[in-house]
């Protein structure tokens, strides 16, 4: 059968998934033609079991010992769905280059560090929003919001004015302890091609993680298997 499109998975499969999914995010912030190639579907679960999925941006992947990096507000929906069950999957789908990137894992906050140093380069707006926000909490309305931006300004210390004159610089503003990272520690990744006819290329690699500390796993050998479409 003819193939229309050229990154067919290798065959065999490689021993090791990640390189691939390095390799394919960064294809794609270069090529996938739209603002936020990094942008992933993370689905959690709280206590009544009910899936729930937003999209956030993966802000890097550590290929050794392998996982994910996103930051959020750690009392939003999926902070407190995360305090209640540590595990998530995430989606990422670029439709342009005919490719997607499943992954399941154990999730773990970032050190106090790592945040740290992320929250210091954010744009200023975006360093003031965490402060301001309640994320997923009701607010009367856009009006009432942008006052509690202006509350938190005052309460920092902050020239707000000065700020909105400034550009979009990070600020000296310091990061809120409700807001920060989490890794997503990859236990199962599926790459997806897709193939003339639907018939796409579909290749699964799982792997066993134990718990090494509060914040960390001992990662096991890969085993791969190829799926039908």
């Amino acid at each position: 059968m003819h193939h229309e499109h050229e990154h067919f998975l290798p065959e065999p499969l490689p021993e090791n998934p990640l390189q691939a999914v390095d390799e394919w995010l960064t294809f794609a912030k270069e090529n996938a033609g739209r603002p936020n190639p990094d942008a992933m579907i993370l689905a959690t679960s709280g206590p009544s079991g009910m899936p729930s999925s937003r999209v956030v941006l993966c802000k890097e992947l550590i290929r050794d010992p392998g996982y994910l990096v996103f930051f959020t507000n750690y009392l939003s929906k999926k902070g407190r769905d995360l305090a209640y069950n540590p595990k998530a999957s995430a989606v990422f789908h670029w439709d342009r280059l005919r490719r997607q990137i499943r992954i399941e894992g154990q999730i773990t906050k970032s050190p106090t560090a790592e945040c740290d140093e992320y929250f210091a380069t954010r744009a200023w707006p975006r360093q003031l929003s965490a402060w301001a926000s309640h994320q997923s909490e009701p607010v009367a309305s856009l009006d009432h919001m942008q006052k509690r931006v202006e509350r938190a300004a005052k309460k920092l210390g902050l020239d707000l004015a000065a700020l909105e004159s400034s550009g979009l610089a990070p600020a000296d503003i310091p990061r809120p302890e409700h807001w920060g990272g989490y890794r997503l520690w990859i236990s199962s990744v599926e790459l997806w091609a897709e193939g003339a006819g639907r018939i796409h290329d579909r290749g699964l690699w799982t792997r066993d993680l134990t718990v090494a500390g509060d914040n960390a796993f001992q990662t096991g050998p890969w085993q791969s298997t190829r799926l039908q479409p």
